[in-house]
């Protein structure tokens, strides 16, 4: 299993090198900081839209291309597990991205342990563009009655990643957070989960945002609430996000 771990960490960081990659992976909000990792064999489709609110036009107004993505676990294993996935942010000059995630779950490398990941994002298909070459690392726990935390540091392309004035911005830390509550009446998902996170940095990546989860089911959920940003002249205005979450039936 070790030699197994160390051979997908190297494939990771290869396919983390390539231009053809990047997508949201499994995030809290904002932000790729979250302990989950897509099931084996389940295909999560994602619907994301980030627009202006009580904003004329002339007035700063504008949305970020709306994104749609699929993401699938690849490892049967309990100890590791991985996803790998692509996004379609529409309308851009250079819309397809990949992205992909390695790591362990709570309290499967010893007893009460946390969970432990490695992951890629943002790495686009135009050289010095939209390749940010974001790596990233999470560490997190479910804490009782108080939910679950994540936090870890990025680095990226120091091309891409900077700041309003052309400075450098390519490192920092996210932080995530998430609780459920209100369970249905057999206990086999929560109706809802609060959340929030926020990732330091004045680069495209810095800012940070909360929300509610509804679950309609246990395999589909709408998630809004507003994010905000550390450098507006990157981001733009702070926007309000809605975004839908479809798991389909696992592969046979």
């Amino acid at each position: 299993m070790k030699a197994t771990f160390i051979r997908l960490l190297v494939i990771v960081t290869f396919l983390g090198s390539a231009e053809t990659l990047l997508a949201t992976s499994s995030s809290t909000y904002w932000t790729s900081m979250t302990l989950d990792i897509q099931s084996y064999k389940v295909f999560h489709i994602t619907y994301d839209s980030y627009f202006t609110t009580f904003r004329k036009t002339a007035n700063g107004a504008g949305d970020f291309p709306t994104d749609v993505g699929l993401t699938i676990g690849v490892l049967p294993f309990q100890k590791v597990q991985m996803e790998i996935g692509f996004d379609l942010f529409e309308p851009s000059d250079y819309p397809l991205f990949l992205n992909a995630k390695i790591g362990a779950p709570e309290n499967v490398l010893f007893k009460n342990s946390p969970a432990l990941q490695i992951g890629m994002i943002n790495v686009g298909t135009k050289s010095d563009v939209t390749n940010q070459n974001t790596i990233y690392g999470v560490i997190g726990k479910s804490i009782p009655q108080i939910g679950r935390i994540s936090v870890g540091p990025y680095f990226g392309n120091d091309a891409v990643l900077r700041d309003s004035k052309g400075n450098k911005a390519n490192k920092g830390f996210m932080i995530g957070y998430d609780r459920a509550f209100y369970p249905v009446k057999d206990g086999s998902f929560n109706r809802f989960v609060i959340c929030g996170d926020y990732a330091t940095g004045n680069n495209a990546l810095g800012g940070g945002g909360f929300g509610l989860y509804t679950y309609f089911t246990k395999d589909i959920d709408l998630l809004t609430g507003p994010v905000w940003f550390n450098d507006e002249g990157v981001n733009g205005h702070w926007k309000w996000t809605i975004q839908l979450d479809v798991n389909l039936p696992k592969l046979p």
